[in-house]
């Protein structure tokens, strides 16, 4: 471990992201923490208080309430104000559901900076995925309450094989309700997710995901909406530059992906006060230390599961990762989706470097479900990969031709979906003549 650790002025995370309870008003079907009652044993006021002291000592600059739903708990409002009290910026992630003018009132007087409400498709899609009727409706209320009280406030969405058709459909929604930034990540089998494999992508269809997102991307810097791709998004295929390129803000950050952040500029906190790299990691498998045991300093720089990305190495790559051209900058991809795949860190199969080099090889890859998750929160199964003919169908794929467009772009460019095609199979046809060669690897089962 590195001597710096150590040093009381080195500050490992400066971003926290804090489940104040488990408790949920939505039922989501693809809920990585099974959201829905509170913990048995979550954190008393003064506990989470203390905490939030923590937090500040340690040199956390921002802290992200989630849930569950964060304002389900009767004293999450004494939080926030301590969180804005020790100095540090106040955002969360809500479902949105009775997020109405009252509540958006009483987050403005604590100070809120910034609420990202999940929207998840359109209106029948985004309403079966959260379980609840009326919960689209309600994203839309929340994110009106919250303009009007003067947050910003912005969204995010799950990616996957039932959102990505209403894609351009959403974003035009988004955009005539006034948000400014549009956060999209991959859907990964956790939690609930993992007991529907269906709706998670395939390998392949990352072909015709990634070619969409950049064109709305790029529509979004002309009309004021920046999407802004998750960290399970991308890994060096043609867009990787405009994917990690954060325009028009104080830190642009750089221009490809450099490795998972967890544990360094990241920390995850679990409403009983468990401490994890990233919030979304599996619990059993990356949970440092608890604050009710250790203090918080102690777990950061002490724990093996909190520091397992300092060294930068490439020791814990397997399979396709391993081989690859790019494994000492990329080192895997993100810890999160590799792991819910296979239970073990270091082989990210949605990889949009990874599906072209196959597809240039006229193959794919298939992720297919052979361990079910066993049923608690921020579990996962255990997934086989294999690699099989380009043409062979693996369930119903996603495709550019099942994108519904809004008519006013249709209208302005009617040969907008065969371009997109278009520019796939170019893509692929590039990686064909360019990376293939440079390789110099035969046909093969990566694995």
């Amino acid at each position: 471990m590195p001597e710096a650790v150590h040093d009381p002025k080195y500050h490992r995370s400066t971003y926290a992201v804090w489940e104040l309870t488990l408790r949920c008003n939505l039922g989501c079907i693809h809920c990585g923490s099974r959201a829905g009652d509170s913990r048995s044993n979550e954190l008393s006021l003064a506990e989470a208080l203390d905490l939030v002291a923590q937090l500040a000592e340690v040199g956390v600059r921002e802290v992200s309430l989630i849930g569950g739903e964060a304002f389900l708990r009767s004293d999450w409002l004494e939080v926030a104000r301590e969180i804005r009290r020790q100095g540090m910026r106040l955002t969360m992630t809500t479902g949105g559901f009775g997020l109405g003018p009252k509540l958006a009132a009483e987050m403005a007087d604590v100070g809120f900076s910034r609420v990202s409400v999940s929207i998840d498709g359109l209106k029948e899609t985004h309403d079966y995925l959260r379980g609840r009727p009326g919960s689209w409706d309600w994203c839309f209320r929340a994110l009106k309450a919250l303009q009007e009280v003067g947050i910003e406030a912005s969204t995010n969405t799950q990616l996957n094989r039932l959102t990505a058709p209403e894609l351009p459909l959403l974003y035009e929604a988004i955009r005539e309700a006034g948000v400014l930034v549009w956060q999209v990540q991959n859907t990964v089998p956790m939690g609930n997710a993992a007991d529907r494999p269906e709706i998670l992508f395939q390998p392949k269809d990352l072909l015709d995901v990634h070619p969409l997102l950049h064109y709305i991307m790029q529509r979004g810097l002309d009309e004021g909406l920046r999407m802004a791709p998750g960290n399970n998004i991308g890994y060096f295929g043609p867009y990787e530059r405009r994917f990690r390129l954060r325009r028009n803000t104080p830190n642009p950050g750089t221009a490809f992906w450099v490795g998972d952040p967890g544990g360094v500029l990241s920390l995850g906190i679990e409403s009983d006060g468990t401490i994890k790299a990233d919030p979304s990691l599996p619990t059993d498998d990356y949970a440092g230390g608890n604050i009710r045991e250790k203090s918080l300093r102690e777990i950061l720089y002490e724990s093996d599961r909190l520091t397992f990305n300092d060294d930068g190495g490439v020791d814990h790559l397997w399979g396709f990762c391993k081989t690859c051209e790019f494994a000492e900058v990329c080192r895997g991809g993100e810890t999160w989706t590799s792991h819910v795949f296979f239970d073990r860190r270091g082989n990210n199969p949605l990889c949009h470097h990874r599906s072209l080099f196959h597809a240039a090889q006229g193959l794919q890859e298939k992720v297919q479900l052979a361990e079910r998750a066993a049923g608690i929160p921020f579990d996962n199964g255990v997934f086989d990969i294999s690699v099989r003919p380009a043409h062979e169908k693996l369930g119903e794929p996603f495709s550019i031709d099942q994108v519904s467009w809004p008519d006013a772009w249709l209208t302005a460019d009617p040969e907008l979906p065969q371009k997109l095609l278009a520019e796939r199979d170019l893509t692929i046809e590039v990686w064909r003549k360019t990376r293939l060669p440079e390789q110099g690897r035969a046909t093969e089962n990566h694995l």
